[in-house]
Parts: structure tokens; C-alpha cells; sequence
């Protein structure tokens, strides 16, 4: 059944039937169009609509005939509408308009915006179109003038390509690079001259060779062999942590008596902020090597290790070959970050690919993806850091553990009398003795404002006294600022924590425990309650797996000794027990 609709109407009422609707309407009286400006706008709208027409093949060419044949302004603007791709809203739109001549108004403004947009998709398909025979010819090209090149034997291109490739010919010759590497350089340039130096693939093959000729083949630093030199470095740079130095020390002392790099990875394990990186940094200074950190923290990719093949598009090397690369000298100290935070996906698993690199058996044959050729990393000294052991088995037998605990209270203050304080002067443009924080109050700061092994916190802490006392100095020149145990709240605000607080009298249904925490040992209170119920125990506070148990397992004990305790056995299944601990 095709439907027709032959004028507007309102709807005033609607009956439901039961089977049908009956509906009471007012029809629009549409005037017929017979002033001039009317005329003059159906004349543009039927015009359009054959320049439309042209433009969109989907429309029959029979539409303009018709089209052609009304003479009332309203048919005319909803036959063309219906022929319009525009949005159902704006026909919506359309529809709901009574007068005939804003019908066409509206529907010449919609032919106006299709016919652009039909336009500019010519546009863009012509220029494809145009594009893609360009590079269709440029190819057909191409291979004719190789096949020519090969007639007459001239494999070389114009003479500013013959001097290009002549260059990297005799880098490659002077370059000290492995016997396998010079092989694949020069088969590399071998392609190179078959190929246009217009194609993508010349370009990949020169970034290839580039990255090739960069690395330090044969390039080496002379090391620093003096253990004095060394222990006075570490000193300098790191109060306390004797055991850790005396441990490295041990490590410099075998390498320089046997001349050999092959040894065991140091891992330095410990809490954040604890000078791990710092003292990597320190070894590479103690050394005489350059320093190179790679932070491996939320690394997933295999790849970032051992680098693209050279198949996809944007490929280059490793961290481990780029970093190379930049300290341009075949052993410094490579300092390998975060090495516990890796991760793995469906992109590979980087920790295996760090077995190859830490393994002083196979390193020697490090084989990158997008080299291809094996590169000796022997020569370089590998230093690995991470928070916690927690990482696979495999890579854990391939280092040295040397665990760096917390600072003590006493270590703690001192590194900030050597270090912080003198750092945090010359940040904040303090002068020596405009600025004075004493022992008491550095104490004071250690124990109520700031809990951890490191001393990050305590830094920023000693940086919130510097900012204010920089901002009191600016309205008073030349007079010096002191920070006490006794004005310290109006820098650092109120105390965070508490320290050495004991309760003088004995509390119901609470006992002080002991608690090991990454900044030392703690207090913790525990608090209990019985009540009325069927024997059930809750926990809450922030615990793990093994303080829950601890609670089990002393509930089970106090159940089985029930009668030596004098409790009646049927209490436990009419009672319930709740242990909390607030911190």
C-alpha cells in the first residue's frame, strides 16, 4: 500500500476505538503562490535541485521532470525534501513548517550545504584517484630505470648517490665492528644500490646502517682501579649503609685483581628512597664509567628490551642498544631501575629478555631484533634496583642480593645535617648561616612528621621550613632565622604521628603489640569486644593474610585451654568476639 499525504493538519482530538483511532483534524489552507517572490523562489529551488541532481547519481534523472511539473510552493518543497540526504530530524523540521514559502526557503538552504558536501567528496576522490596513478607510475618508472641500470651495469644512480654510498663504504671499512656486523653492513649497501633513493625501504636500510656505524664497537673507557678513590666517593655521597659499601668495595676488589668483568649482577634491594640510585650513580663516578640509568618500571613489552624487527614500520633498537649509543663507550655502568616492576602481556615477557642481558654467559652475544647481529655486552658493569624480591626465580639466580635497610633515627639526622639541608639551602637561595635548623628540631621533624625508611619525606619537610623561612626573610634582610624544637609546629604545622607514647594505666579489652614496618619496628594497639551472639569473630582494621591468621590462631589456642582458663566451653558458642586495630 503506498500512502500519500495530501496536506497538513492539527490534531485537536483523538478518539481510541477499541479496534481503531479516530482523529479530529484542522487542515491547513496553503496559499497557492501567486506573488512574484514566491515565484522567483520556486524558479531557484527547481534550478538547484537540477544542479543537485547532477551531482547525486543516486537520485533517477526522471526527478527533475517532475519536479519540474509542480506549480504549488508547498508540493514543491516537500517533493524536493524527499529527495534530499539529510537528517530525519531536519525533514522533521520541515514537516512541521505550515508556510509553504519557509518550506522552500529551508529546503534551498539544505540543498545548499548537500551540494558542498557532495563537492568536496568529488574533491577528495579525484585526488586520490590522482595520487594513486602518480604512485603506480612512479613505480613502473622505477622499474624501468633499474632494469636499464642493469643493461648498462651502472648500479650507482647520479653522482651525489655514488658519494653517499661511497661514505658509508668507507665508514663501515673503518668502523671496528665485529666480523658479523661488517658482513651485514655490507650486504645492507649491496641492497641499498639496487634500490631507488626515493623508496620507503632505502630509508629504513640508510636507519639501519646509521644505527650500526653509531654504536661503540671496540670503544672503551679506561676504568679507575683505586679502591681509596672509590671508598672516598661512596663515603662522600652516602652516610651510614657501611655493610652496602663494604660489599661493593668487595665487588671493585676481585674485578681489578682478576681484570675480568664477569661476575655476579648487583641488585640493590630496599624501601623507596633509600639511595639506591643515588648509589649506582656513585659506583659509576667511583669507577671512572658513564652512567646510564634505564627505569624499567611498568615496562610490558619484550620489545623495549630487545627492540622491533625491522619488518615494522617506526622500528629501532632496545634500551639497551639506544642507551649504548649515547654514552658512545662499549662499558659504562648501566643501572637498571624498578627492575621488580615489570610486567608482562601478550606483547612478551621483558624479564625473559633481561636473562640474555644480566647473564654474564650469554651477554657476550646479545642479540637485539632489529640489529640482528650479536653485540658484546661483557665489558658492561649491570647494577639492578628494585623495592621488593618479587620478581621471577630465574632472574633473581642471575643477581647478587645486597639489601639496603631503612636509615636508623641517628643515620637519618645526620644525612640531613651533610646533605639535605645544604641542598635545600642552595635551591631556595639561602645564604650559610642565614638559615639554622637545629639538632633537636631535625629530630623532632624525623619523629612526628614524617615515617619511612628513606628520607624523600623528610626532604620535602625540610623544604617547607626553607620556603617559609624565605618568605619571612623578605620582609627582614640581613637577619638570621632559627628553627627549634620549640617553634617548630608554627613551620611544619601539627605533629603527624606519635612517638614513644605509652598509656599509664592498663586499658579493658586493648594490649599493645609489637609491628614490623619498612621504617622500623612499631607499636599497635589491639582492641577486643565480646558481645551476645553464636560464636562468630570480626576483624576489621587494615590487616593482611597473616595478622588475620595470627587472630585465628589465637582464638583456636584459647579454645583448647578453655577449662585450664577457667571458661566455660559453651561460651564460645553464645558469644561473639570483634578485635580491631585502629592503625
Amino acid at each position: 500500500v503506498l500512502v500519500e499525504g495530501k496536506t497538513r493538519a492539527r490534531l485537536n482530538q483523538l478518539h481510541d476505538r477499541g479496534e481503531y483511532f479516530e482523529a479530529e483534524v484542522e487542515a491547513y489552507d496553503e496559499a497557492q503562490g501567486t506573488d512574484d517572490d514566491v515565484q522567483a523562489l520556486m524558479r531557484a529551488v527547481q534550478e538547484q535541485f537540477e544542479n543537485y541532481v547532477k551531482l547525486n547519481r543516486k537520485i533517477p534523472p526522471e526527478s527533475v521532470t517532475t519536479i519540474a511539473a509542480l506549480t504549488e510552493p508547498g508540493r514543491l518543497a516537500d517533493a524536493v525534501a524527499s529527495n534530499l540526504s539529510v537528517k530525519l530530524s531536519e525533514k522533521q523540521e520541515l514537516l512541521e513548517l505550515p508556510d509553504a514559502k519557509d518550506r522552500l526557503e529551508k529546503v534551498f538552504a539544505l540543498m545548499e550545504g548537500e551540494m558542498g558536501m557532495l563537492q568536496m567528496e568529488r574533491k577528495i576522490k579525484n585526488r586520490v584517484k590522482r595520487q594513486m596513478e602518480k604512485t603506480q607510475r612512479e613505480y613502473y618508472l622505477n622499474e624501468q630505470m633499474k632494469a636499464i641500470q642493469r643493461e648498462l651495469g651502472e648500479q650507482g644512480g647520479d653522482g651525489a648517490e655514488r658519494d653517499e654510498l661511497a661514505d658509508l663504504e668507507q665508514k663501515i671499512a673503518d668502523a671496528p665492528l665485529s666480523e658479523e656486523a661488517r658482513l651485514k653492513a655490507e650486504a645492507e649497501i649491496k641492497k641499498l644500490r639496487q634500490m631507488s633513493p626515493m623508496s620507503a625501504e632505502s630509508t629504513v636500510v640508510r636507519n639501519y646502517l646509521d644505527w650500526l656505524l653509531a654504536l661503540p664497537w671496540g670503544t672503551r673507557k679506561e676504568i679507575e682501579t683505586n679502591l681509596a678513590k672509590a671508598e672516598k666517593q661512596l663515603d662522600d655521597d652516602h652516610y651510614g649503609l657501611d655493610k652496602v659499601k663494604e660489599r661493593i668495595l668487595e665487588y671493585l676488589a676481585v674485578q681489578k685483581r682478576t681484570g675480568k668483568m664477569k661476575g655476579p649482577i648487583l641488585c640493590l634491594v630496599g624501601p623507596p628512597g633509600v639511595g639506591k640510585t643515588s648509589l649506582g650513580r656513585s659506583i659509576a663516578e667511583a669507577t671512572g664509567r658513564d652512567f646510564v640509568r634505564v627505569s624499567l618500571g611498568g615496562v610490558r613489552d619484550e620489545s623495549e628490551i630487545r627492540g622491533h624487527r625491522r619488518t615494522y614500520i617506526g622500528s629501532m633498537p632496545g634500551r639497551v642498544i639506544q642507551s649504548l649509543k649515547k654514552t658512545k663507550t662499549g662499558n659504562p655502568l648501566f643501572l637498571l631501575d624498578e627492575i621488580d616492576k615489570m610486567g608482562m602481556d601478550h606483547r612478551g615477557d621483558p624479564a625473559s629478555a633481561l636473562l640474555e642481558v644480566l647473564d654474564p654467559e650469554q651477554n657476550s652475544t646479545f642479540n637485539d631484533h632489529y640489529l640482528e647481529v650479536d653485540y658484546d655486552l661483557s665489558d658492561v658493569m649491570f647494577v639492578t634496583t628494585a623495592n621488593s624480591l618479587n620478581m621471577p626465580q630465574p632472574l633473581l639466580d642471575r643477581m647478587e642480593i645486597i639489601r639496603i635497610a631503612g636509615y636508623t633515627e641517628d643515620e637519618k639526622v645526620e644525612i640531613t645535617k651533610r646533605h639535605l639541608i645544604p641542598q635545600v639551602r642552595e635551591d631556595h637561595g639561602l645564604k650559610e648561616g642565614e638559615w639554622i635548623v637545629a639538632d633537636e628540631a631535625i629530630r623532632d621533624l624525623v619523629r612526628y612528621y614524617t615515617r619511612e625508611a628513606g628520607v624523600r619525606s623528610l626532604k620535602r619537610e625540610i623544604a617547607r621550613l626553607a620556603r617559609k623561612t624565605v618568605r619571612i626573610l623578605s620582609d627582614k634582610e640581613g637577619e638570621t632565622l632559627t628553627v627549634t624544637s620549640e617553634n617548630l609546629p608554627e613551620f611544619a604545622g601539627v605533629r603527624k604521628f606519635r612517638y614513644g607514647l605509652a598509656d599509664e594505666t592498663d586499658q579493658l579489652g586493648a594490649v599493645t603489640g609489637l609491628a614490623w614496618t619498612e621504617t622500623g619496628g612499631d607499636l599497635l594497639t589491639i582492641e577486643a569486644v565480646k558481645m551476645p551472639g553464636r560464636g562468630n569473630m570480626k576483624v576489621t582494621g587494615n590487616l593482611r593474610d597473616v595478622m588475620k591468621e595470627s587472630i585465628q590462631a589465637a582464638s583456636s589456642l584459647v579454645r583448647s585451654r578453655s577449662v585450664m582458663l577457667g571458661i566455660k566451653p559453651t561460651v564460645f558458642n553464645t558469644t561473639d568476639i570483634h578485635v580491631h586495630v585502629p592503625d
